[in-house]
C-alpha cells in the first residue's frame, strides 16, 4: 500500500517537540563519501508535500525524486529531514537496524499516538517479540485458508448492494465494510459494532484533518473498548469457556512470551487501523483504476486468472501514503546513495517513490497489468514489511474479480475531476466513490 498530507501544529500530539532538532553531521574523512544533511535554509520544501488529486505518483513530485535520491525537506516543527526516494536505497533504511522508527520519539506525521501501531513505531526487540507472538496468525497459508470466507463477505455485500437505488457508493457499501467484516471475524469483534468503530478509526487515521482533541477523543474511546474487549475474554477463559478468536489466542499463548493486556488492546485497534481503512481505499482505486484502463475490465472477467498479476501492479502504481512515509532516525553514521548521513538526522523512506524506479521496473510510467516480475514497496519490506500482506493480498484479489463478476457494465457515475480526494490523512483516496450500470449496449 501505503499521502500528501499534513502535520499536526508544533505541540500538537502526534507531533514532534520543539527544540528537538538532530545534530549537525560531522564532516567526512579523506576519502570518504561527502556528508549529507538537510540543509538548513529556507531553500527546503515544506514535508509532508501538499495534497494533490489522481491515482498515480505527482508528476511535479516524480520528477523531483528521480532528480536527487536525498531530497532536503522541513518539517512543520522545523526539524530537517532527507526523503529517501531509490528503490535501493528505500529497501536499506527499511531493512538495516541503523534506521530507527522507536527513535522518533513523539513524532509521528499523522496526528495519533505512537502507541497506537505497536508493531509501525517499535524496534527490535521490542517489535521481533510483538511481532513473534501474532505472526502465526498471518501466514500465508493462513490467509489462504481463509480465502472461501473472505469471498463469501464479498458476496455478502455486493447481494445487499445489487438491492440499493443507483448510483451507489462503492466506498460505503463495499470497501469499507469488506476488510473490517473479515477483521472481524479474526478478532471475534461483533459486526454490529462496526458503526461505532469506524467514525473513530477514521479519526485516528488523521493527519491533520481533524483536531487534536478528536483524535485524543477516538484514541481514548477505542482504548476502552479493546480493554473491554479482552476483559470479556478474559472471563471467559476463566469460566472454562474460551472463544476461537485472536484476541483469546493471545490471552492463552505461552506465559513466558504473552503480550501484556495493554499491548493485545493496542494490537486489536491496531489491526482495526492499519488493516481496515488501507485496504477499504486502495480497493477503491484499484477499482478506478480498471475501470479507466480501456478494455481492462472486460479482459479480466474474461480471464480472472490474471487478476492476481493486476493487483501487484496496482500495489505498485497506485499513489498509497497521504504522509509520505514512516520517519526513521540514523542511530549512527550510515552511508546512504553515496553519501555519509549523520547519526541522529531523519530519513523518510517514499516507497511510492520507489515504485517509480527506473533502475527497478521497465517503463515505470505505464501501468502495465501484467507487469512481471514486479517487486514493488507497496507493502513495505524488511522487519516492518505488513503483517497482514497474505490477508491483504487475498481481500484485493477477491474483492476486485467479485466486483467486476457481480457488477457487469460498471462505471463511474461522476466525472472523475468530481472525485472528493482524500485530504490530511494517512492514507490517500477518495471518500465517495460513486457507481452505477450503464445500459445494455451502452459505450464501454
Amino acid at each position: 500500500m501505503t499521502d500528501g498530507t499534513r502535520l499536526r501544529p508544533v505541540g500538537a500530539p502526534g507531533t514532534e517537540t520543539p527544540g528537538t532538532g538532530t545534530p549537525e553531521a560531522g564532516s567526512p574523512g579523506a576519502g570518504s563519501p561527502a556528508a549529507a544533511t538537510a540543509p538548513s535554509g529556507a531553500e527546503c520544501p515544506r514535508f509532508p508535500l501538499a495534497d494533490r488529486p489522481g491515482i498515480g505518483l505527482d508528476r511535479e513530485y516524480l520528477e523531483r525524486f528521480r532528480a536527487e535520491p536525498l531530497v532536503p525537506v522541513r518539517m512543520a516543527s522545523g526539524r530537517r529531514a532527507l526523503l529517501v526516494t531509490r528503490h535501493a536505497d528505500v529497501r536499506t533504511v527499511l531493512a538495516d537496524p541503523r534506521f530507527s522508527r522507536e527513535a522518533w520519539v513523539n513524532g509521528t506525521l499523522f496526528a495519533r499516538k505512537s502507541t497506537s501501531l505497536a508493531l509501525v513505531t517499535s524496534d527490535a526487540p521490542t517489535h521481533t517479540r510483538r511481532r513473534g507472538e501474532v505472526q502465526f496468525r498471518f501466514t500465508h497459508r493462513r490467509g489462504e485458508q481463509d480465502r472461501p470466507r473472505i469471498a463469501e463477505i464479498a458476496e455478502e455485500l455486493l447481494d445487499r448492494l445489487e438491492s440499493l437505488a443507483q448510483p451507489v457508493d462503492l466506498i460505503a457499501e463495499f470497501t469499507t465494510p469488506f476488510p473490517y467484516r473479515v477483521i472481524c471475524d479474526m478478532l471475534g469483534v461483533p459486526i454490529g459494532d462496526l458503526d461505532l468503530l469506524l467514525p473513530r478509526v477514521t479519526v485516528m487515521m488523521s493527519a491533520g484533518r481533524f483536531p487534536a482533541e478528536e483524535v485524543d477523543a477516538a484514541h481514548e474511546a477505542m482504548y476502552a473498548y479493546f480493554f473491554e474487549q479482552v476483559a470479556r475474554r478474559r472471563r471467559a477463559i476463566v469460566a472454562g469457556e474460551p472463544g476461537d478468536d485472536l484476541l483469546t489466542s493471545l490471552l492463552t499463548s505461552a506465559e513466558e512470551n504473552r503480550l501484556s493486556d495493554e499491548e493485545i488492546v493496542v494490537f486489536g485497534f491496531g489491526i482495526m487501523m492499519a488493516g481496515g481503512e488501507t485496504t477499504a481505499s486502495h480497493l477503491a482505486l484499484c477499482v478506478l483504476q480498471v475501470l479507466r484502463t480501456p478494455g481492462l475490465a472486460e479482459s479480466l472477467r474474461r480471464d480472472p486468472s490474471a487478476i492476481p498479476a493486476v493487483v501487484e501492479e496496482l500495489l505498485r502504481w497506485v499513489w498509497f501514503a497521504g504522509t509520505g512515509g514512516q520517519p526513521h532516525v540514523t542511530l549512527e553514521p550510515v552511508e546512504l546513495a553515496g553519501t555519509v548521513v549523520a547519526a541522529g538526522e531523519v530519513v523518510i523512506p517514499l516507497t511510492d517513490a520507489a515504485n517509480r524506479d527506473g533502475a527497478v521496473f521497465a517503463d515505470p510510467d505505464e501501468f502495465r497489468p501484467d507487469r512481471t516480475p514486479n517487486p514493488h514497496l507497496g507493502f513495505g519490506h524488511g522487519r516492518h514489511m505488513c503483517l497482514g500482506v497474505a490477508h491483504a493480498r487475498v481481500e484485493l484479489q477477491e474483492g476486485l474479480a467479485a466486483v467486476l463478476r457481480r457488477l457487469d457494465r460498471l462505471e463511474v457515475a461522476v466525472d472523475e475531476g468530481e472525485l472528493d480526494w482524500r485530504s490530511q490523512m494517512f492514507m490517500r483516496g477518495v471518500w465517495t466513490l460513486p457507481v452505477r450500470r450503464r445500459a445494455p449496449g451502452g459505450a464501454a
